[in-house]
């Protein structure tokens, strides 16, 4: 057995595992791996080409007086296995699932004990002594063939020339090759997406985001927030070379967020700082040097901050809000004189952002939002020409990229289980998913190399509870798992507890005694479930479910535990549903015109009423005494207003509360507000409505989630915190 052999290490494609030490290395690069992750390749890798079932896992990861959720655990060490080695499921090239029994390790293994100095099998012999397999395993085949082969031009056929001098004379490799070629369905002058798989080009702890490939296609510019120097306090830009694995610190200015884009002549970097009053655009020397400010910005959350350089090197494309109100446009800023022009605005467009030149420098792409799950791109000819419908789609967008040959844009879009990639072909708007991009947000193209980069983001997000009158006291993780759990909500009688989590796989509503215990999932739709909201008696929980494709509310008994639609005469979306304090009306916003706005029904449902005429407005919250509506303004960074509702006022902005960091982290309460600030966005603070002054009640290391509730009789405050967040650059070769 393995271990026997202390300084084994096993060898498999650019990875090896060190047995003795517990580590996983690509290259010279140490990948973060946890325990069970490690037990389980170890544990394949010594089994390699066999099929060790889940009963085997069982025993030997979680021993028989050890109460978990084995199922439930297995999965999850499978899936960051899987994501630490750039593996899919679809089409794996080290793990294999076989279905309804386990998992088999199909990769090509070299063993090597350090201590004989020389190479081992599995058996101990010199790895020069034993004796060849007759036939190798596809998935070592594909994995050398995706190292070997060269990037070739979109329009040639792509060849085997490596692969057919590896398999000279050998009919199990002929065979393999086949079956590959099969798999891989050559169809013409490009691969399908079925053909290409992502590998780690980062692997650093914290969160690498916002790729950027330099013009030659040689470096990638990217945001990390993981530099011991910085302390986790935010972003500084970095540029990492292609097949190296030193890094080059660009900024030393942490920051909430920044967006690189490289100059055409790959000597600088633009990028878009989010940092409170050093928000804005500035440049910096590719190879390092000072950084320069160009022009201050109002950016407010990261979908609008990815910036473009024209590739005449003219302009720079950027949005940033209007001054007087929270709606997004487009500008340009020139280069040479840093003077700034607005693009025109379309009307049907409540926001206008990202603007994206193409490589050949004759089109703009851009977003348009009608509403916040109303989303449209758009292609403008350049110069002066007229706005062109590219796509539409309701799912939030999280970057976009031209291809090399600017026939396609490559679109990263939330789901329920992780943002999605698609291909969408800019003449007649046809899409597909890209199977092999799991969980991609921002994706670059590289004008040359045939390459694909992004960023794939995985969080760990668990709900804590904090003792208001002790708040200097440290706070307890109260419901956790290896998945995400948010917007905690106390009943009225202080006895449940209301979340949304999707721990079962995909967001569903979920429920618990008031300490975390005697857990309960009250939705299956497997569709996008959240905004729990508790009635006034304690009884039901209203919803909303983005169940085939649209948004609306339910409501369900706690008792009963099946949900029912909530009947509405509005035709569009609702989401983001409160009850009044009496119980007798249900709030709600709806996308019935541009933007979405917010309304109220009967809790029985029926005709809905409108409440606010401005666009954005979310989550509303009535005063205690029930004569107030308020809700914020828009979805991050933003201001709370206010409504009478017990007489006839207009609305108008709470007065002396800064922006909050976003649209579900403020809960009203008897005495006042308690909320997180944008400025500060780890801290919690209270607002306290007779003295109109501000206290911070206590600071967090890490970032907060979404959601705080308050006890009824005020002693206990719940939110939700981001206890992991990873995110590494993937890379896709032959990409085109």
């Amino acid at each position: 057995m393995l271990e026997n052999k202390p300084t084994v290490k096993a060898r498999f494609g650019p990875y090896t595992l060190d047995l003795s030490s517990g580590e996983l290395h690509k290259h010279s690069t140490k990948l973060r791996l946890g325990e069970q992750p490690f037990q389980i390749l170890s544990l394949l890798i010594e089994r390699r080409g066999q099929v060790v079932n889940r009963e085997e896992f069982h025993k030997q990861l979680w021993p028989s007086d050890t109460f978990v959720d084995f199922e439930h655990g297995l999965n999850s060490a499978i899936r960051r296995l899987r994501e630490t080695l750039g593996d899919t499921q679809e089409e794996p090239r080290w793990v294999e699932t076989i279905p309804r029994r386990g998992y088999r390790f199909i990769g090509g293994v070299e063993w090597q004990a350090e201590e004989s100095g020389g190479k081992t099998g599995a058996n101990g012999a010199p790895i020069e002594a034993l004796p060849r397999p007759k036939y190798r395993f596809v998935g070592e085949i594909a994995s050398q063939a995706h190292s070997a082969v060269p990037a070739e031009p979109s329009h040639r056929k792509h060849t085997r020339p490596r692969w057919q001098a590896m398999a000279a004379g050998l009919l199990g490799i002929l065979i393999c090759t086949l079956a590959v070629g099969f798999a891989y369905r050559w169809s013409g002058p490009r691969q399908t997406s079925a053909a290409l798989s992502a590998f780690p080009f980062t692997a650093l702890p914290g969160l690498e985001i916002s790729p950027a490939f330099s013009p030659d296609g040689s470096r990638i510019a990217f945001a990390w927030n993981g530099d011991p120097a910085s302390g986790g306090k935010g972003f500084d830009l970095y540029v990492k070379a292609i097949g190296s694995e030193t890094l080059l610190r660009l900024t030393h200015h942490p920051s909430e967020w920044i967006s690189p884009a490289w100059s055409p002549d790959g000597s600088q970097i633009a990028f878009h700082r989010m940092a409170g009053a050093e928000t804005g655009l500035y440049v910096v020397p590719a190879l390092g040097g000072p950084e320069r400010k160009l022009r201050a910005t109002r950016v407010p959350y990261a979908v609008a901050a990815p910036i473009s350089w024209s590739p005449d090197d003219k302009w720079i494309g950027f949005g940033e809000p209007l001054p007087d109100k929270p709606e997004d446009r487009m500008f340009l800023l020139s280069v040479e004189s840093l003077e700034t022009q607005e693009l025109p605005h379309d009307p049907k467009c409540l926001h206008e952002a990202t603007p994206t030149f193409s490589n050949a420098g004759d089109r703009l792409a851009y977003l348009c939002v009608r509403s916040t799950n109303e989303f449209e791109l758009y292609s403008l000819a350049l110069p002066g020409g007229a706005p062109k419908l590219i796509t539409a789609f309701s799912n939030f967008p999280i970057g976009f990229a031209w291809s090399a040959d600017d026939r396609k844009l490559l679109l990263a879009l939330s789901s329920d289980g992780g943002p999605d990639l698609h291909e969408i072909v800019v003449a007649d708007g046809s899409s597909r998913r890209l199977d092999f991009a799991a969980n991609a947000s921002w994706p670059t193209v590289s004008l040359k190399g045939n390459k694909l980069a992004y960023s794939a983001i995985s969080d760990n997000i668990n709900i804590w509870r904090q003792d208001l009158l002790y708040p200097q006291a440290a706070a307890v993780k109260l419901l956790s798992s290896t998945r995400e759990q948010d917007d905690a909500q106390y009943s009225p009688d202080g006895q449940h507890i209301a979340f949304g989590s999707n721990r079962a796989g995909s967001a569903e509503i979920w429920m618990s005694d008031a300490d975390g215990n005697n857990l309960v999932q009250l939705s299956k739709f497997k569709g996008a479930s959240g905004t729990p909201r508790w009635s006034p008696d304690s009884r039901k929980i209203v919803f909303d479910s983005h169940r085939s494709g649209h948004f609306a509310i339910y409501i369900v008994d706690i008792s009963e535990r099946a949900p029912r639609k909530l009947v509405i005469n509005l035709r569009k979306d609702v989401s983001a549903p409160n009850w009044s304090r009496d119980g007798k009306w249900i709030y709600f916003r709806s996308y019935e015109v541009m933007g979405h706005k917010m309304y109220r029904c009967a809790a029985a449902g029926g005709d809905a009423v409108l409440l606010s005429t401005q666009p954005d407005e979310i989550s509303p919250q009535e005063s205690y005494d029930g004569d107030v509506l308020y809700f914020a303004a828009r979805n991050v960074n933003t201001g709370l207003r206010m409504i009478p509702l017990r007489h006839s006022s207009t609305e108008s902005a709470v007065d002396g509360i800064p922006p909050v960091a976003s649209e579900n982290l403020w809960s009203v309460v008897s005495g006042g507000i308690y909320f997180v600030p944008a400025d500060t966005p780890r801290s919690l603070c209270y607002f306290d409505f007779s003295s109109r002054k501000i206290r911070e009640v206590f600071h967090i290391e890490k970032n907060f989630g979404g959601g705080l509730s308050v006890s009824p009789d005020g002693r206990w405050l719940l939110y939700s915190q981001v206890d992991e967040e990873n995110g590494d650059i993937m890379i896709v070769d032959h990409f085109s």
